[in-house]
Parts: structure tokens; C-alpha cells; sequence
């Protein structure tokens, strides 16, 4: 994971000192004093000081509303969810997922989005792809199913699980007559199973880490109600090629992370991916469906404030 640098000469910002003169200081310096946002005031206010400290609206362009922002849950985990509900509302968009359930009623105060659910899984190496999992998948996801849609979410997470020596047809076919048992109540519902697709590197026997695969089960179960999720950090891991990939998959894909890459750091330009240019080919090719951070932030023993920045500046980098 690769560490933030600072350099002061550059850094944009300036903290007025005696006799009217400045002097450069680093963006977490300006944090840390209020410089952009002004901490003090939210003191004497009773406004959490992560929240005026973060970027106001006004220093970014409003959104477009051409691309639908989200954030995950766990790489935020440090702010609590109200205060980070209330920084995705200013920051202009209403999304985060991977949130337990006990949460949601925080997430329907502040009328924001559960966009992906988590649940009605075992786990990541047992999936639909294993014949001897599908009772107890069934089971489960048929539960899952009913509680997404109970709770007006319409995502929710699966996976294929592990090869496990078994042939590639073999694996298709059973994730192919295991999901068509639970399909048809998804579709009832209107609940979406949302394929995970995690990288070859890290997950050297997971299945559908390969998006031929995963087309491949897209088209033989031909519903609405199932797709692929893209992942810019696991696809540029797995095979590279993120925006042809989804020039040539597009129909396939219903929901996409974010992640910088080495490390799933920051989408900023100390990484190896174009994240402005990806969700560009995404508006190109019609895509609907949310797009999600999933960076996860590389300074040391960050404030809230600092946090919600990064965030801040991820989504006006996506927002296009």
C-alpha cells in the first residue's frame, strides 16, 4: 500500500500568519487548522467538526446525475454512519452499502440508499458453482431475497465460490441450475443477484474472476435480475484492459466498485488507473447502475474531516 506524500510548495493551500504574509502548508495541515472549513465556527455551533471541516459544496461543481455515486460502508467504518450519512447528503448524492441491517433505520432517516446488500451467502469460497452447496444456499438466499425487497433495497451480493478441480462447464452448469431455483423469486421480488468478481491474484481459485465466466452464466440464466459486479481495482489485477472490458461487457454489468491501484488506495493520480476515463466509457455505453468507493484510505490515523475529503474528491473525480 503506498504511502501519502506531501509537498508543501505545491500544495495549494496557505495559512495566513503575523504581519498579513503565508506560507504553503499541506492539505492535512489545512484540515487539521479549519483552513477548509472552519472548525471553530462548528465548535461554537454544535456542528460536528468533521463535517465543517470537510470541503463545502461550493468548492466542487454540483454533480452531474450522469453517474450514481455510492460508498461502501467498511472503508469508512471510522466515521459514525449519521455523520457520514449527513457528509454523502452535502456531498450530493444519497448511497452506501455493505451496511447490517440493525443500520438501516439510520439510512432511511437520512433518506439514503442501502445500494448493495450483504447476506444470504456462506461464503466467499462456497458458492453457487459447487452443486453440494445449493440446499443450504437456496435456503438462504431465498430469505435474503425477501428481506432486501421487505426493506425496499434492490441488491443484493453473491458468489460463485471456489473451482476446487472441478471443469469449467461442470462449474457452469451448477451455478446455472442453482440460481434458476432462487431467480424466479428474485425476479418476483425485484431484487437483484449481484455476482462479486474479486481478482485471480488474491483469490487464485475463486471462478468468476474472469468475465468471459461470468458473461457466460449471464446468458445462460437470460434474467434482468442477475449480473456481474465490476470492480476497477480486481480487474485491472485479473486481466487489465478495465475500459475495453467494459466496452465489450457492458449489457452484463449491473453494479461496479472503485479501487486505486497498487493497494485499493485512493483513485487519485498516484495510481495506475484513469477512474474519470472508466466512468466516461461507462456513461458512454448507457450504464445505470450505482458506482460505488471502494478505496481504502492510506494516511496514518486519519480525522473524520480528512476522511470525508478524500471521499469528497474520489466522487468529483468519478462524476462525470
Amino acid at each position: 500500500m503506498i504511502k501519502e506524500k506531501h509537498n508543501n510548495a505545491t500544495a495549494g493551500a496557505n495559512l495566513e500568519i503575523a504581519g498579513g504574509l503565508s506560507r504553503p502548508i499541506s492539505r492535512r495541515a489545512a484540515l487539521r487548522t479549519g483552513v477548509l472549513g472552519g472548525v471553530g465556527l462548528a465548535a461554537a455551533s454544535g456542528v460536528s467538526s468533521s463535517l465543517a471541516a470537510s470541503p463545502k459544496s461550493g468548492d466542487y461543481p454540483p454533480l452531474k446525475g450522469r453517474i450514481k455515486h455510492s460508498v461502501v460502508r467498511w472503508t469508512f467504518k471510522q466515521i459514525p454512519l449519521d455523520e457520514l450519512c449527513v457528509a454523502i447528503k452535502q456531498i450530493g448524492f444519497s448511497a452506501t452499502s455493505h451496511v447490517p441491517p440493525n443500520d438501516w433505520p439510520t439510512l432511511k432517516k437520512h433518506g439514503v440508499d442501502c445500494s448493495l446488500c450483504w447476506g444470504g451467502i456462506i461464503n466467499i469460497s462456497r458458492g453457487w458453482a459447487n452443486a453440494n452447496e445449493h440446499e443450504e444456499l437456496v435456503e438462504r438466499c431465498t430469505k435474503q431475497i425477501d428481506f432486501v425487497a421487505d426493506a425496499g433495497y434492490r441488491n443484493t451480493v453473491i458468489f460463485s465460490g471456489n473451482r476446487r478441480g472441478m471443469d469449467l462447464e461442470e462449474a457452469l452448469t451448477n451455478a446455472e441450475v442453482g440460481l434458476k431455483r432462487v431467480l424466479g423469486h428474485a425476479e418476483k421480488r425485484g431484487v437483484t443477484l449481484v455476482m462479486s468478481m474479486p481478482n485471480r491474484i488474491d483469490f487464485p481459485d475463486y471462478l468468476c474472476s474472469n468475465p468471459d465466466w461470468g458473461v457466460g452464466l449471464c446468458k445462460r440464466l437470460g434474467s434482468p435480475n442477475f449480473g456481474l459486479l465490476g470492480d476497477t481495482y480486481h480487474m485491472q489485477l485479473t486481466r487489465g484492459d478495465v475500459i475495453g472490458t467494459i466496452r465489450r461487457f457492458h449489457e452484463y454489468f449491473v453494479y461496479f466498485h472503485t479501487g486505486g491501484v497498487p493497494g485499493r488506495c485512493e483513485i487519485d493520480d498516484r495510481q495506475e488507473l484513469n477512474h474519470t476515463a472508466v466512468c466516461r466509457a461507462l456513461v458512454d455505453v448507457g450504464y445505470k447502475g450505482y458506482f460505488s468507493q471502494e478505496f481504502i484510505p492510506t494516511l496514518k490515523d486519519p480525522t473524520n474531516a480528512e476522511l470525508i475529503a478524500l471521499l469528497t474528491k474520489a466522487i468529483h473525480i468519478c462524476d462525470v
